[in-house]
């Protein structure tokens, strides 16, 4: 399965002049809920990530809402594992809906792309504050430029370059191209 073509043909993947969660603007812009639309589609992704990381020490697969949602629980599924999700409680990753991490399991953070990777970072946090051990770091996509953002093992299925821009530096800005915000964390603050 050739992930890049399964994003372009979901439509997933998108051009114009987006925010980036990270706050810097990009021309490309990645939405892997498309590829969710269609299960069977999804949990073909989310067995291919599992298979990168079947042989990682994982009692428990966690995602950051909303990217990781769905994510987390295919890729739970294809290992077998339980899995939880991240939400945003007072602008911060927190466990909730009786969720639980508990002392010493061994978590996998998936997410479905990583550019600065600080939603990921936050649920690490949280996750080693509640005392657990982040066991790796897995994604569907890799724009952070980077083999690797994180100190965890860290797997993906693609690496993706697109040029990304400081709002003040944009072109896309200069061009007076409306500006697109379509990542969840600016849903709500």
């Amino acid at each position: 399965m050739n992930v890049l073509e399964l994003l372009k043909e979901s439509g997933a993947l998108l051009e114009g002049h987006f925010l980036l969660s990270s706050g810097k603007h990009s021309p490309y812009y990645v939405q892997c809920a498309k590829l969710f639309e269609n299960p069977e589609i999804g949990n073909e992704v989310g067995k291919l990530l599992a298979e990168k990381v079947k042989s990682w020490d994982i009692d428990v697969v966690a995602g950051p809402a909303m990217g990781g949602v769905i994510l987390a629980y295919v890729v739970a599924a294809a290992l077998k594992k339980r899995n939880v999700f991240f939400e945003r409680e007072e602008g911060k990753m927190r466990l909730r809906r009786s969720f639980r991490i508990e002392e010493g399991e061994k978590v996998l953070v998936v997410e479905d792309v990583v550019t600065t990777g600080k939603s990921v970072r936050e649920v690490m946090e949280e996750i080693e504050r509640m005392g657990g051990k982040v066991a790796g770091v897995a994604s569907i996509v890799n724009r952070s430029g980077k083999e690797s953002p994180f100190d965890v093992p860290y797997t993906y299925l693609v690496k993706l370059d697109f040029p990304v821009y400081e709002p003040e530096n944009c072109p896309l800005c200069e061009k007076k191209i409306p500006l697109e915000k379509p990542g969840s964390r600016y849903l709500r603050k």
